[in-house]
């Protein structure tokens, strides 16, 4: 069986190469942790020239929007091209964008059983009070989930898997088709209902930076909080 070392490799090339195909510029790096039942894509100095002059000129919200139509268009070929390349069953894909950090996250969710190490936990880490701390920064932006989940992908990447945490007038707003417009306001909404849980102290590593997604059909959340490493 093709190790997940190659099949990362593989993964990497192939997204660098779409992404530089359809955004005009790919990204410097690309690093693939795969997990089953999920894999995860962060990519590192992805901003092209048209680009940075529209963030320049306050157009944060317009680029983002922009992004998001085009991984729309490209859900399907990422979903196909992934089982070509490695063996991936991708039943889904998320994905969110640092502008400012000029980074990004592609997070693939796998028709396959969880793996035993997404299931290990650092020691010192109290999967009670990690759980209870996700929860209480969720109700300061949304409700408490109906259940939540963490996965430790690495020492310095925490996925977070949240269920039944949509409240009536955001099933409103998906409803009436302002699904881009939600995402948008509730990004850093949910970034920031980490710091007011000080979530840091929970985690015992200064947090680098948060991705968010969200799969509204399903009324389920993805956070992905990469962590500060100690040299």
């Amino acid at each position: 069986m093709e190790s997940n070392q190659k099949k990362a490799a593989d993964v990497g090339r192939y997204v660098s190469s779409l992404l530089r195909d359809h955004f005009g510029k790919g990204p410097a790096s690309v690093h693939v942790l795969i997990k089953p039942p999920f894999a995860f894509i962060h990519l590192r100095d992805f901003l092209s020239p048209m680009e940075r002059i529209l963030l320049k000129q306050q157009e944060s919200k317009r680029l983002l929007e922009l992004r998001d139509l085009l991984m729309d268009e490209l859900r399907p070929q990422i979903k196909l091209n992934l089982w070509k390349l490695a063996g991936l069953d991708v039943t889904d894909v998320f994905a969110d964008w640092n502008l400012e950090a000029e980074t990004g996250m592609i997070l693939c969710i796998l028709d396959e059983e969880t793996a035993q190490e997404t299931l290990a936990w650092p020691e010192g880490v109290s999967h009670e009070e990690v759980i209870k701390t996700i929860n209480r920064a969720s109700m300061k932006v949304e409700k408490r989930p109906g259940s939540t989940a963490v996965y430790w992908l690495n020492e310095r990447t925490v996925l977070v898997v949240r269920e039944k945490i949509l409240v009536e007038i955001e099933k409103e707003l998906i409803a009436n088709g302002f699904t881009e417009p939600l995402k948008i306001a509730k990004r850093p909404l949910e970034r920031r209902s980490l710091e007011l849980v000080d979530m840091e102290t929970v985690l015992h590593h200064p947090i680098r930076e948060v991705f968010v997604d969200w799969d509204f059909s399903g009324d389920t959340g993805y956070m992905v909080i990469m962590l500060e490493t100690q040299n």
